[in-house]
């Protein structure tokens, strides 16, 4: 029997994924979204790829959640795109409407799915999607790191004009302008790039990973980025869904680990089947420890705008809980 996968969501980053997952032909896909006609169009569209292609995935378009019904995987996609100027705690409380909404709709119908959560501001939204569906941790993930590690990689590729598979990378943190990169972590086929890459352009390269997302959104002045967005989510679905314990930096509420307790913070993940399988702490400086809890203060801030407001979002909805910095974890 084949796996179900939901996207909600069909705009740019959530019709992109679910041919990317069509095309994976390992699961059945349900594309879902409040315009009439528009998930529909585009799952057929994309179920007549599949003869060329070479897939027999069903993609399935829907305005409503009946036919999600069962899903082993639910990626959130939906939202308020960013536009130029807006930063994501501008997207915060018109996207925890929207969030808090679909989650219960999708939860109610797949009590055992794994929650994927893209939206952003991403790491209060995965907060939020935490508190609605009453879900494990295991069951709730952000997709961030995998996106800006992504970014870091590409730039240090095109920086020292290596191949991108040789460019080894992490950051943590909340995903985009407060994100950490563990540069000491950051390696060239096996090579320190600090060894590599001066250290103001080094600096440069960082701060342009960090701005990956609005640098994409000023050039394209309508919308924002998409094709690295469904590949990251995509990866992390190959992850759980195929059993592969692989190590990808995600956001999860963290229960102590890295100083950090009750907050949604991107970290090393295992993912596997079931989803989170294990956080792995790595050895931190006292710098960059001090960087993870200023990323993490800033998530507990959007989280604490949500949970202040809490009426506006939408009846019953439980506390986020404010989370807490514990002291680091060298």
């Amino acid at each position: 029997m084949r796996a179900k996968i939901t996207v909600v969501g069909a705009g740019n980053v959530g019709a992109t994924l679910a041919q990317r997952l069509a095309e994976r032909d390992y699961a059945d896909v349900v594309l879902v979204d409040i315009v009439e006609g528009l998930p529909q169009g585009k799952a057929l569209d994309m179920l007549q790829a599949g003869p060329i292609v070479g897939y027999d995935s069903l993609v399935t378009g829907t305005n409503g959640y009946d036919e999600t019904a069962g899903s082993d995987i639910v990626v959130v996609t939906s939202g308020v795109a960013r536009k130029p100027g807006m930063s994501r705690d501008d997207l915060v409380m018109t996207n925890a409407r929207v969030i808090a909404s679909v989650v219960r709709e999708v939860a109610s119908r797949s009590p055992e799915t794994i929650l994927l959560m893209v939206t952003n501001p991403l790491d209060a939204m995965a907060q939020l999607a935490g508190a609605v569906s009453g879900f494990p941790r295991e069951r709730v993930i952000g997709m961030a790191g995998v996106l800006d590690t992504a970014r870091f990689r590409t730039f240090i590729a095109r920086e020292l004009d290596a191949s991108v598979e040789d460019v080894h990378a992490y950051v943590l943190g909340g995903h985009g302008d407060t994100m950490v990169p563990l540069t000491r972590y950051s390696t060239v086929a096996g090579v320190p790039i600090a060894d590599l890459i001066p250290r103001e352009r080094l600096d440069a390269i960082v701060q342009r990973a960090r701005d990956g997302g609005a640098e994409i959104v000023g050039l394209l002045k309508t919308g924002s980025a998409y094709y690295a967005p469904s590949a990251a989510a995509a990866q992390m679905v190959d992850a759980i869904l195929l059993d592969r314990r692989q190590v990808l930096p995600c956001s999860v509420r963290l229960e102590g680990e890295y100083g950090i307790r009750g907050l949604f913070t991107g970290v090393p993940c295992q993912l596997g089947a079931g989803g989170l399988v294990e956080v792995l702490e790595v050895k931190l400086s006292e710098e960059e420890s001090a960087a993870l809890h200023r990323s993490a203060e800033a998530v507990r801030d959007l989280v604490d705008v949500i949970d202040s407001r809490r009426d506006e979002v939408g009846a019953g909805i439980p506390s986020l809980g404010t989370g807490a910095l514990i002291g680091s974890r060298p």
